[in-house]
């Protein structure tokens, strides 16, 4: 039986499967199923043969594939990585953020002032938003986060992971290039202390209708952009109640972000915002929020990204489907879901029978 969290709702094997060639996000059952719901909008983007349609379907078939086996590959992957990587950088596996101490700190001593403001007494939503860079209306802020030596240090360690002959597991549907960190050994002494202790705060006054105070769990991944490898972002929304995105580096042009509607919300005319990268800042944003990344021209790009979750809120409804979620067992965080004695609980499938 999964732990408290190691839980995924059963959507995960069916909805939100992502086809690079169309652009689209599709719900799968089966054949028939998919050319009903979908047709019309594969044939508007250049599927209209039937061997067009055969290859989606195989596409998407093994897609299905590779979600079921996700759990078990991560774990082997992780297995092989410790055992047998070698770091370039040991000392970025455990989070160092003294706020006495701001040159030997991961953390920019900005990030650590805004911090210390939001576990004060005095603090409020409206000092906190005095400390950050306010985006438009869509709640999407910005802040420094990490120093530029750390992010400098950071990419040439994940680098050096990239060029080993270590097994490497894509970071998600959509991303090819980047780097899963809980497989990497990040997990527990950097990721998770850098949100209970330092992004909690700070989420807690922004975001408490989507449990900003209450984020148990997380996803954490590094997604990379080059020429001649993933280049751009088709929009989507993120499996997450709030996200992190942090610009690390190199040198790039171009690869702007851009922010839709709130996908629980939409409005009848979308309007849309572009915002820059800024090394070493991060874009804090709700996870509902429809965006992607536009095209870099030249050069790489790697980002950190944080999928915060809370139990809380997602037990209740499920982010990626918006129905009440039913779990299936999971490895690690899961997809953030708890399972509660009480008893008031989302309910529990068997896999096989939603396959």
């Amino acid at each position: 039986m999964a732990a408290r969290g190691c839980w995924a709702c059963a959507c995960f094997y069916t909805d939100n499967i992502f086809l690079p060639r169309y652009g689209l996000h599709v719900r799968y059952r089966d054949g028939p199923q998919l050319r009903q719901d979908y047709g019309p909008a594969l044939r508007s983007r250049g599927c209209r043969s039937n061997e067009d349609f055969k290859a989606v379907l195989s596409e998407i078939e093994k897609e299905v594939q590779r979600r079921k086996q996700l759990g078990h590959d991560s774990i082997e992957r992780k297995a092989i990585i410790s055992q047998q990587y070698k770091a370039k950088h040991p000392e970025v596996y455990v989070l160092q953020a003294s706020p006495h101490e701001h040159e030997d700190s991961f953390l920019a001593p900005e990030f650590l002032e805004t911090v210390k403001y939001c576990t004060s007494q005095a603090a409020d939503l409206q000092g906190l938003l005095c400390l950050l860079e306010t985006f438009s209306d869509k709640r999407i802020y910005r802040l420094p986060v990490f120093s530029k030596d750390f992010c400098r240090v950071f990419i040439e360690e994940l680098e050096n992971f990239e060029q080993s002959n270590m097994p490497k597991g894509r970071p998600n549907t959509m991303n090819n290039y980047g780097v899963l960190l809980n497989e990497l050994g990040l997990d527990e002494a950097f990721i998770t202390p850098l949100r209970e202790k330092y992004l909690q705060p700070i989420t807690a006054l922004l975001y408490p209708d989507l449990g900003g105070d209450s984020l148990d769990s997380h996803k954490a991944f590094v997604v990379k952009y080059a020429v001649h490898q993933d280049l751009d972002l088709s929009c989507h929304y993120d499996n997450a109640e709030v996200t992190l995105n942090v610009s690390l580096g190199k040198e790039f042009t171009e690869g702007n972000l851009y922010f839709g509607d709130f996908q629980q919300a939409p409005s009848p005319v979308p309007t849309y915002i572009e915002i820059e990268h800024v090394v070493s800042h991060g874009l804090l944003h709700r996870g509902g929020q429809m965006h992607g990344a536009l095209p870099i021209t030249s050069g790489e790009r790697w980002n950190l990204i944080v999928w915060m979750r809370s139990s809380a809120i997602r037990n209740q409804l499920c982010p990626m489907c918006n129905k009440k979620p039913q779990l299936v067992e999971a490895e690690g965080f899961g997809d953030g879901f708890t399972r509660s004695p009480e008893g008031d609980e989302p309910e529990t499938v068997d896999l096989c029978s939603v396959l």
